[in-house]
């Protein structure tokens, strides 16, 4: 891929974020990553609900995450979303969260783009093809 295609927004974490320990449950740093990537289809100016529409869904294959350093309530945090590889069938996002300068949670999601109506693979559509080329 000769660009690389990031996206960075703000989150406050909720109270009902957070699990008994008072930290982010793990499991919500997936919802996360979800809010990061949607973001990054809004900002290239193609909302999730539009590529929905156009007869496209992009399920998540795979995903992993890093657990380096806790949230905590009322932490403002930063959700980065990243597509770097070539886009094919597939595609991965890669993503980070940081409060500050410290770096919470790294990992990624692999998707495939399918039809809504048959949930069968195909090629990206063009609907999503220009957004991620020269697109600023």
């Amino acid at each position: 891929m000769d660009r690389v295609i990031e996206h960075a927004c703000q989150y406050r974490v909720r109270y009902s974020d957070t699990d008994k320990m008072g930290v982010v449950y793990h499991g919500n740093y997936l919802r996360l990553f979800e809010i990061a990537r949607t973001e990054l289809l809004r900002a290239r100016g193609l909302p999730y609900s539009e590529l929905e529409a156009s007869g496209y869904m992009l399920p998540v294959l795979a995903s992993h995450a890093e657990y380096i350093m806790p949230a905590r309530y009322d932490d403002l945090l930063t959700l980065h979303a990243t597509i770097d590889e070539e886009i094919s069938v597939r595609m991965k996002i890669t993503y980070s969260i940081t409060r500050g300068a410290d770096t919470l949670v790294t990992g990624w999601t692999r998707h495939a783009f399918v039809t809504a109506s048959e949930f069968k693979p195909v090629r990206p559509p063009r609907i999503f093809l220009d957004i991620v080329k020269d697109h600023d």
